[in-house]
């Protein structure tokens, strides 16, 4: 009688609706086909639902007492089939789906329902993304303002370095806010590669694989992705204070007005009008007085004066400063013979070991922050891939030997933390060179992740463009997550007008750091606008969270804008030497192929119309890139479908976007930049014409309609008080 009682007591507890399995508490409610799954502050709910060749049949408890599965119901009350919620994965959740001993009959099963992050995780800045790669994947996808994507699996918790990623044949994400997601998955019964269902937490995802030094970007100090001008790729060694000037004063008639914020200083130390590096007197704040002879405090107040904030490059690893060396010998490496060690940073290479010369770095850092009054450092020399680089030459046992204390476990953390120290939490530390998988993560906020785009007195070339795409498709992945990425400065004046379009795509799409580098004065009004284009960088994350190793030829910025919705701006690059046909299906873009879409290519400027989404194409001339904007079709109401004002079509420009029905009028408050013309194109329904345009009695407007697209060119007065916005009116009939 006992052993009856104990065994029905066990039988009831089996078939208790909430189960434990490791760290997922399961909760099903029979009358409702509720599933609710929750680990920690994570909370998975929705309706489990079973289609049998047409037929909907019943999802029920267990009814044979078996504590870890459901069971589906046929429509004659009799059990065919089997949930199951396998119990051995600690921090992940299967869900299995399965036939009855020999029944083979086809089905869908499907859950439909939210995903919500309660406390803590509620204030993050969560957002959908692709954590699985595929194979022979051909897209690098790109997110703008958390948009939507058929290819999400999971949702990013950036600020904790978490993600739920959840796992099913046949999946749709679809974001509400950063904490509330509504998901939609079904499997086939009948198919073993689709009958499972799997929920996992992931903690640490980055710093247990590729960023050991983990630390969410913190935009508090830094809002903004930054923008502006460096010498260094035109000038090389040889800039001065004035050209330096010469060229703010160009930047400031036609790059500050779009967004350029910094001016950004090279080779001004003792000796640096002579290459190599490694001769620069990098450690003693000594000025060039041949280059710069007013000194760098007194640049940075004229720089200032402009309207930019001043940058300043430092290679401080080393110096070639032979009388520095002989007053701090105690602080460099030397060889077993006693002859010091070289590297590119200098003749003679730093010991971070040594106390004092740490707090040396930390001072002269101080001093260009706080006394010159530079706001943005760009420091070289760091992990890269260069062997000389100190990240490297620290790490060899040969080199480890020789430091005043071999035992410090990561001499070259050290400097990067005396770096930071010194220049103060609220300056922009550019580690250049520099690497996510290294100490710069904990300490900077941006990392040039790409090659040197020219060499020493060398124009640019398409082998350097091509790198800089090599180099952005691999490292892209930690991008305005770990670090702001730097692809090397944007360079126009020398590339044929194809390659030039291709550099600046590479660069802005992503919305990296995007700094210029040509001589300003040179260029033509072309060029120009294709460096205004680029500004300022939009706050661009990757949707695939992790890193690609072939030359991807198609680009895929998923954005979202609060008031247009969401859209796909495309990027098809022809990296060879011919021109090529490139082609895209909308599965490859996680689009909705049922759906019609209008296109506009940004670069041609040429409106597309309507565009088959199964087989997207484009003709690409070599070394060339088309920019395709595909806008989701609204029926029976004219639409905007493209802008001339910025490379990733974020619309940023647009602050409302009104079509009042009864008056058949499209209003649209603009946001222009005064004195530079600027373009908006715009779908016309069928069944609708142009009756009048109007952008203010001040504005110069100028309109044109070529089939069902409509074109409005309009310049906004210097004059103009209002407010830097244009506001335009279209009246249709």
């Amino acid at each position: 009688m006992a052993e009856r009682k104990l065994f029905s007591l066990l039988l009831v507890f089996l078939c208790l609706p909430v189960s434990v399995f490791a760290k997922w508490n399961i909760d099903f409610k029979e009358n409702s086909g509720i599933l609710s799954l929750k680990f920690g502050e994570v909370t998975v709910s929705g309706k489990l639902s079973f289609v049998a060749e047409g037929k909907k049949w019943e999802i029920a408890n267990s009814r044979d007492g078996v504590g870890n599965r459901l069971c589906i119901v046929d429509n004659s009350g009799d059990v065919q089939g089997y949930i199951v919620f396998p119990s051995n994965c600690p921090d992940s959740l299967k869900i299995l789906f399965y036939h009855r001993t020999a029944q083979a009959y086809k089905g869908k099963l499907s859950f439909d329902g939210e995903i919500i992050f309660a406390g803590k995780l509620s204030e993050k800045s969560a957002y959908a993304c692709r954590t699985r790669p595929s194979k022979s994947e051909r897209v690098l996808g790109l997110n703008l303002n958390s948009a939507d994507s058929l290819l999400n699996d999971s949702i990013f918790l950036p600020d904790s370095d978490s993600l739920l990623r959840i796992g099913a044949a046949n999946l749709a994400i679809r974001t509400i806010s950063s904490s509330k997601y509504n998901f939609s998955a079904s499997g086939r019964i009948d198919d073993a590669s689709e009958s499972c269902f799997e929920f996992s937490f992931i903690e640490n995802y980055f710093k247990s694989s590729y960023v050991p030094y983990y630390r969410h970007l913190d935009r508090s100090k830094m809002p903004a992705t930054p923008s502006g001008w460096m010498s260094w790729n035109t000038y090389f060694d040889t800039a001065t204070a004035d050209d330096n000037l010469s060229e703010a004063k160009i930047g400031r008639k036609y790059l500050q007005p779009f967004g350029c914020e910094i001016w950004s200083i090279e080779s001004w130390q003792g000796n640096s009008d002579k290459l190599p590096v490694s001769g620069f007197h990098n450690m003693n704040l000594e000025t060039n007085v041949r280059q710069f002879p007013d000194g760098m405090k007194k640049l940075a107040q004229d720089i200032r004066a402009l309207g930019f904030k001043p940058g300043i490059w430092m290679a401080p690893f080393g110096t070639g400063n032979e009388d520095f060396y002989k007053a701090h010998k105690s602080w460099f490496l030397h060889d077993v013979q006693g002859n010091p060690i070289s590297s590119w940073n200098g003749k003679y290479t730093l010991d971070p070991t040594v106390p004092e010369a740490r707090e040396h770095l930390r001072k002269i850092f101080e001093i260009a922050s706080k006394e010159w009054g530079y706001e943005f450092f760009k420091i070289d020399g760091m992990s890269g891939r260069n062997k000389s680089y100190c990240a490297h030459l620290y790490e060899r046992p040969e080199i480890r030997e020789r430091f005043k204390h071999p035992d410090c476990p990561n001499p070259f953390e050290l400097c990067v933390e005396a770096f930071r120290d010194g220049i103060g939490d609220d300056a922009v530390f550019l580690a250049c060179q520099g690497h996510t998988s290294g100490p710069e993560a904990k300490y900077a906020q941006l990392s040039r992740t790409g090659a040197d785009i020219v060499h020493p007195n060398q124009p640019v070339r398409w082998q350097n463009v091509k790198l800089q795409g090599r180099c952005t498709i691999n490292q892209i992945f930690t991008h305005n997550i770990a670090m702001v990425a730097d692809p090397d400065t944007l360079l126009v004046k020398d590339l044929p007008p194809a390659e030039a379009r291709t550099t600046a795509t590479i660069v802005a799409l992503p919305g990296q750091l995007t700094f210029f580098g040509d001589k300003l004065a040179g260029l033509s009004q072309s060029q120009m606008k294709i460096l205004q284009q680029t500004l300022p960088p939009a706050i661009v994350r990757p949707a695939s969270l992790y890193p690609y190793f072939s030359m991807l030829p198609i680009w895929n910025l998923s954005a979202r804008h609060p008031i247009l919705g969401g859209y796909n701006v495309i990027a098809f690059i022809n990296w060879e030497d011919d021109e090529r046909e490139i082609a895209v299906s909308a599965e490859e873009l996680g689009i909705d192929g049922a759906k019609k879409y209008l296109g506009f290519e940004f670069w041609t400027q040429k409106p597309l119309g309507i565009v088959d989404a199964s087989n997207i194409s484009q003709t690409v001339p070599a070394h060339d890139t088309r920019l395709l904007v595909l806008v989701p079709l609204k029926s029976g109401i004219p639409q905007l479908i493209g802008s001339d004002r910025h490379i990733s079509n974020s619309f940023g420009e647009i602050k409302s976007c009104v079509y009042d029905d009864a008056s058949k009028v499209l209003s649209l408050e603009v946001v222009a930049v005064a004195g530079f013309p600027m373009s908006l194109w715009f779908n016309i329904p069928e069944g609708m014409e142009l009756e009048s345009c109007f952008c203010g009695d001040e504005i110069k407007c100028e309109t044109s309609v070529d089939g069902r697209t409509l074109k409005t060119t309009f310049v906004k007065s210097p004059e103009s008080k209002d407010g830097g916005c244009v506001f335009v009116s279209l009246k249709f009939r």
